[in-house]
C-alpha cells in the first residue's frame, strides 16, 4: 500500500518549469506541489504537533504552512550546519541560518518539513541538532520533494512529489518577493 502524497511506481524524471514535457518528465510546479503538500501535511497535525522547518526551503514551507494551516504557537527552524559530516568542508556557510526552536522540544510531536530530500544527511544532522534541545516525544517528516538517491535509512512519512534527477544535479526551492515558490535545477559543484 503506499503512503499518502506518495506516487505509485518509479521516480519520474524531473525538468524545471517551462521545459516541454517528454512522456517521462515531470514538470515541476513548486506552487501545485506545496498545495499538495498543505494538504498532507494538514492531514498529519495533530493537537500539539509543532512545525519545524530546516533552513533555508523548508523554512520557508513551515512559515506558510503555519500561517495557512492556522497552528497554534510558533513555528520554528532548524540548522543542519554544526552537525553537517562535511561541516570540515563547509564550515559555516552563511551564517543566516541559525535555529530557533521557540518551544519545548522535550516530548514535543514535531514535524519537520523540507523542500527536497536527497541522502538523508541534512535530516540526520538536523535530528542531532534537535536533540541538543531535549528528546521528543515524536519526529516526523514531510517534504515537498523526494528525489531518491537515500545514503541512510531515512523515509519520509509525506512528500508532495518524487522525482530523479542525475547525481551531478541539485535541485533546489526559490522564492520570489511575493512569497511565490518555484525550482532551480543547477549543476552540482
Amino acid at each position: 500500500m503506499s503512503q499518502p502524497g506518495r506516487p505509485k511506481g518509479e521516480y519520474r524524471r524531473a525538468q524545471p518549469e517551462g521545459t516541454p514535457v517528454g512522456a517521462a518528465a515531470l514538470p515541476l510546479d513548486a506552487q501545485a506541489l506545496y498545495l499538495k503538500l498543505r494538504d498532507g501535511v494538514r492531514a498529519l497535525l495533530r493537537p500539539g504537533t509543532v512545525l519545524v522547518g530546516i533552513w533555508s526551503g523548508g523554512a520557508w514551507l513551515a512559515e506558510r504552512l503555519h500561517a495557512e494551516l492556522q497552528c497554534a504557537g510558533a513555528v520554528g527552524v532548524i540548522s543542519s550546519t554544526l552537525h553537517r559530516d562535511d561541516f570540515g568542508a563547509r564550515g559555516m556557510a552563511g551564517g543566516t541560518d541559525a535555529t530557533k526552536l521557540p518551544f519545548a522540544i522535550e516530548g514535543s510531536h514535531i514535524l519537520l518539513i523540507d523542500d527536497v530530500l536527497y541522502t538523508g544527511r541534512t535530516i540526520r544532522a538536523v535530528i542531532n541538532e534537535l536533540y541538543d534541545f531535549g528528546r521528543p516525544a515524536r519526529v516526523d517528516l514531510a517534504v515537498l520533494v523526494d528525489r531518491g538517491g537515500r545514503e541512510l535509512p531515512i523515509e519520509p512519512v509525506f512528500s508532495a512529489a518524487r522525482v530523479a534527477l542525475p547525481r551531478g544535479q541539485r535541485l533546489s526551492l526559490a522564492r520570489d518577493e511575493q512569497g511565490r515558490f518555484s525550482f532551480d535545477i543547477k549543476e552540482a559543484s
